[in-house]
């Protein structure tokens, strides 16, 4: 196979040794020591130094974030399967206007390949790290760090499958044991906006929760197309929206948000789920293996009905949301917007005022929990939301009725055999009634 790079391929792992080995320090730093001493205090004590695991558009945009938040904040190594993601991130960092002078990362503390995390994690150049690669890879990621000893900041979805979930829950634990702080990119938690909603729901403001929706109907996202030279794994974990061992499917990677929204307004866990969906108008091989719309009844405790929807078809309009229906009235929820009305329809109470990026609130809120040394951990809440939506996956690939346990319980492991650019076949688009619960 003629497959062009600008680095030497990386080491070729098993399943096995990759997730065994990815919570050790197991590989010897890669940065040298003069760029560790030089590096180690840059700012005095109330820096903190960040690594950024993923590179792309999210691992850069959250970089961003982290830097805007805190002005004791500084990137001090970057980390991805590929070198021109790490370089394209260094780049767009170093010459940022507002924050070049604390985002100038050397050559040497810059890792590529399958092992980048775990040579970023054992560089001794960072307080605390981003992850934000695709989120196949998060459960290893988020273990790695905690058995590091770091604080994180970790995109949503956290996990693709039941294994996954259950290796960030006990993950979880082990950061609370160490005190260790953690926020996930689930940014509604942090919108103003919807804490705002949420305390008229703790009021009362509708009444009891009887009934809820939610929504995430968009048209098509960016598929890259496969390139001659690319290699099975290349071209998946390039195109990782599209195939469920790395993006979770959308209803995973993207439904999230509103799922969350559901679970954190019932202060709930869904008992069971049943639900449809296809792949009707992506129906290319550049799409992968993953369905094209959802729709999703979620069963939650005190009988509470709830019926979730999303679809990524071109054409379509589009709707993002969460709607709740009580025994007074209906709340909406929406990024920068908050509403009740009453049964009859006349308004109770509408979100006013200012509404900071969520997205740079969450740093915010990581930071101030790193220095204040009171550890914030958001990482079971959402593995659960995440589960939430491989439960609703699961139901619409089986055609079949699932339950919460059933869910968590679930043995399908989704990642691949082996972690080097070489063959992955892709797994056949799931058939309900044909496709199996495992």
């Amino acid at each position: 196979m003629n497959h062009r790079r600008t680095s030497p391929p990386p080491r070729a792992w098993t399943r096995r040794e990759f997730v065994v080995g990815s919570g050790a320090a197991a590989l010897a730093a890669a940065a040298s020591p003069s760029v560790i001493a030089a590096m180690a205090h840059p700012a005095g004590s109330d820096t903190i130094r960040v690594g950024v695991i993923g590179c792309g558009g999210r691992g850069t945009g959250a970089a961003e974030n982290a830097l805007e938040a805190d002005p004791g904040t500084i990137i001090t190594a970057l980390a991805d399967l590929y070198p021109e993601r790490v370089e394209g991130c260094r780049k767009y960092l170093s010459e940022h206007e507002d924050f070049a002078s604390r985002a100038a990362v050397p050559a040497e503390a810059c890792f590529t390949g399958f092992d980048a995390y775990r040579r970023l994690l054992e560089s001794g150049l960072v307080d605390m790290v981003i992850l934000a690669t695709a989120p196949g890879f998060r459960p290893l990621h988020f273990e790695a760090a905690v058995a590091a000893g770091m604080h994180v900041f970790m995109e949503k979805p956290v996990a693709v499958d039941a294994p996954g979930v259950r290796r960030v829950i006990e993950a979880a634990r082990r950061a609370s044991e160490q005190k260790l702080s953690v926020v996930a990119g689930t940014q509604r938690r942090h919108e103003r906006s919807y804490l705002a909603a949420i305390d008229q729901l703790r009021a009362g403001i509708i009444g009891d929760i009887v009934a809820a929706r939610c929504y995430w109907n968009q048209g098509g996202l960016w598929v890259h197309e496969r390139k001659p030279e690319y290699s099975d794994m290349e071209w998946q974990t390039r195109n990782w929206l599209y195939f469920c061992w790395t993006s979770g499917d959308h209803i995973c990677e993207q439904h999230i948000h509103n799922l969350d929204v559901i679970n954190w307004a019932l202060d709930a866990t869904p008992i069971k789920c049943v639900g449809v969906g296809g792949r009707q108008s992506r129906t290319e091989e550049k799409y992968g293996n993953i369905f094209d719309h959802f729709s999703i009844e979620y069963e939650y405790p005190r009988g509470i009905v709830v019926h979730s929807m999303c679809r990524q078809i071109e054409g379509t309009p589009g709707r993002c949301e969460e709607v709740f229906t009580g025994t007074r009235g209906t709340l909406i929820t929406s990024p920068g917007r908050a509403e009740a009305t009453s049964a009859p329809g006349d308004a109770l109470w509408k979100f006013s005022g200012e509404n900071p990026s969520p997205y740079t609130q969450e740093h915010i809120d990581l930071f101030a929990s790193i220095r204040n040394r009171r550890a914030v951990n958001e990482a079971r809440r959402v593995a659960e939301s995440t589960l939430t939506a491989i439960m609703g996956r699961m139901a619409a690939y089986t055609g079949q009725e699932i339950t919460w346990d059933q869910a968590l319980n679930s043995k399908l492991d989704l990642s691949p055999a082996r972690y080097d650019f070489g063959p992955n076949p892709v797994a056949p688009t799931p058939t309900p009634g044909k496709t199996k619960f495992e």
